[in-house]
């Protein structure tokens, strides 16, 4: 996410600005009097010179933008156009009309930039990623994404669906410092979404799906970038759950946990972070506490994209006890920030007004609204699977 930063960037935690509201309401601003199509020819405008007058000679405008040039310039001074040299300029003509782009949702007048917020108020427009709730039919799973308190947009993915022997959920998180982070997750998600679903469906086994999965997440990643210096960025997570059994995969330090409904003693993470401090502690170097504390604690050491070099996804198989149901919960760093601990996440479900078994995406919501109140302060995606659950064949997606 935008305040994590990847290993060979730059170490600053520098706010996102400028493309923060790529998945923001689309449209090009309104371009006022650019006259489109080819230069116009002749040396005055006649039609609107009165009975008996003479022809009035048109000021001469850039052909791009309209705005008035004179003789022997190469170039408009405002937009930069190209004029031509020693060609001379286009009278003016009327201008053709521009369809209106979207409107602001609070002025009412002001049009939309490409990033989404308005050029008279200033305000950022709803984006259709800043909440989505996704909920199999038969309550068997669900899950929730906000961009949270802190940052403009969401570049968080989550994809949901069923399967012939249980549910398949990923979760993938943008690099913040990287370039288009949003588009990133969101093609990780998508693409192996679709993979895991066709490979369980030819009947592979979990294990295999999920290495698949990575892969094609991977390479859909990768081919977003438009030079090696120019590569956007995510971390990957995802789970499926097959006859009572669960198989996990993830490339970064987004994460799965196993939530029993019995309450701590039998909740466990299931993934370990492809982190900095992870790797210190795994070394020997500093204790979980002195890693965590460090400032580059959430450096990632693992992500897919084109300069992600090779990618080596963690796979993990998990079997609950058969006689103690749980919930499978798999979330980006925007919840787990706040409750690192998989006791800590079995405590808050297990205090929600929401039961995880009858209720996930009431539960789902339950977790995304305590990161929110704790601050809020990055994107936050929550997936719930309860287990045991019902089998059902398709999802609906509400954005709001």
């Amino acid at each position: 996410m935008a305040d994590r930063l990847r290993q060979r960037r730059t170490a600053e935690d520098a706010p996102v600005t400028g493309d923060e509201a790529g998945d923001a309401v689309t449209g090009g601003a309104v371009t006022g009097g650019a006259v489109t199509g080819g230069a116009v020819t002749g040396d005055a405008v006649t039609g609107d010179a009165g009975p008996g007058e003479p022809a009035k000679t048109a000021e001469l405008t850039c052909p791009a933008c309209a705005e008035v040039v004179f003789a022997g310039e190469e170039f408009c001074e405002a937009c930069g156009q190209r004029l031509g040299e020693g060609a001379s300029v286009a009278p003016a003509v009327p201008a053709r009309a521009v369809p209106a782009g979207p409107s602001c949702v609070s002025c009412g007048d002001g049009p939309i930039d490409a990033d989404g917020y308005c050029e008279r108020c200033g305000l950022r427009q709803p984006a259709a990623r800043d909440h989505v709730e996704i909920e199999l039919p038969g309550r068997a799973a669900a899950g929730v994404s906000d961009r949270g308190r802190r940052y403009s947009r969401n570049e968080d993915a989550l994809a949901l669906s069923a399967h012939p022997a249980g549910v398949a959920v990923v979760v993938s998180d943008g690099v913040g410092s990287s370039p288009r982070p949003d588009d990133a997750s969101r093609a990780a998600a998508d693409h192996g979404l679709a993979e895991l679903g066709a490979r369980l469906e030819a009947g592979d086994a979990p294990e295999a799906a999920v290495r698949a999965a990575v892969a094609r997440a991977a390479g859909a990643v990768a081919a977003l970038a438009e030079s090696p210096a120019e590569a956007p960025s995510c971390t990957f997570v995802c789970a499926v759950t097959s006859h009572g059994s669960v198989t996990v995969g993830w490339v970064g330090d987004s994460r799965a946990y196993w939530l029993s409904a019995a309450g701590a003693a039998g909740s466990r993470a299931l993934t370990e972070d492809d982190s900095w401090a992870a790797y210190m502690v795994a070394e020997g170097t500093m204790t979980e506490a002195e890693a965590e504390a460090h400032p580059n604690a959430h450096v990632i050491t693992g992500w897919l994209g084109a300069d992600a070099e090779e990618v080596r996804p963690h796979v993990a198989a998990f079997t609950p006890d058969p006689g103690a149901p749980g919930t499978l919960l798999v979330c980006s760093d925007g919840l787990w920030n706040y409750l690192p601990k998989a006791a800590d996440l079995a405590a808050v479900l297990s205090g929600a007004s929401a039961d995880p078994a009858a209720d996930p995406l009431g539960a789902a919501r339950a977790l995304v609204r305590h990161a929110l109140d704790a601050g809020g302060r990055d994107n936050i995606t929550v997936a719930v699977v309860p287990l045991p659950l019902p089998l059902t064949p398709n999802s609906m997606e509400r954005e709001r």
